[in-house]
């Protein structure tokens, strides 16, 4: 291979590396958010931690019996002196909850989990909330660092350089245990679209079940 052309993929593979890591980081060096990181998805498991949490409240909760428990669930991962990536991550929830309007808060819930609970308290995460949340059947969590790592861990999102933290959205079915992983910026639209497929899959686990129950009748 002729060293010329070698040398100038190598340097462009560099650079396109260099790239992604700034898109991915919670914060440029500039302040600015360089373009959206290529979004993806895959279907996943998760575990939660048996940890008591914090509302924006103030209020104890755990996260699986308290907000998750039989719901759909959207559930965004950020910290608040994150200035590129976390807006984002925040505005997009945001543009679901609109969009679901009412179902949020019955059907289903919005759940961010702060990354960063040194400095994340409730108070902290109440007037951060203000810019995004536009209802209520969104909660915003943090809690004792061990508490916090714990969640993460359990939920796949755990990274302990917040700077490399990636923007990551979870929708999943507290019934049925079925999560995706969304990376990158993804589109409010897809996030719905998913949810919409959890709620019809429900009716049509029902639909079955009640079927198969008048099948069995004597």
């Amino acid at each position: 291979m002729n060293a010329k052309p070698a040398c100038t993929l190598l340097a462009l593979s560099l650079a396109f590396a260099s790239h992604l890591a700034m898109a991915h980081a919670g914060h440029a060096h500039d302040g600015h958010a360089g373009q959206p990181p290529a979004a993806h998805q895959e279907k996943t498991s998760v575990r939660f931690a048996d940890v008591s949490l914090l509302n924006q409240d103030g209020m104890p909760v755990r996260l699986e019996k308290d907000l998750v428990g039989d719901h759909l669930v959207v559930m965004g991962f950020i910290y608040t002196s994150c200035t590129t990536v976390c807006p984002v991550v925040s505005s997009i929830m945001g543009k679901v909850q609109q969009q679901l309007g009412g179902r949020v808060g019955e059907e289903v819930r919005l759940v961010s989990i702060s990354v960063d609970p040194q400095r994340d308290d409730a108070k902290r995460l109440q007037n951060y909330a203000k810019a995004f949340q536009k209802g209520p059947g969104w909660s915003w969590l943090t809690g004792t660092p061990y508490a916090i790592t714990e969640t993460l861990k359990g939920l796949g999102s755990f990274n302990a350089d917040l700077s490399q933290h990636p923007p990551l959205i979870l929708v999943g079915d507290g019934r049925s245990g079925h999560w995706t992983r969304y990376y990158g910026f993804t589109d409010p639209g897809v996030l719905i679209d998913e949810i919409n497929r959890l709620s019809a899959r429900r009716v049509h686990a029902k639909s079955t079940a009640i079927a198969d129950h008048h099948e069995v009748q004597p």
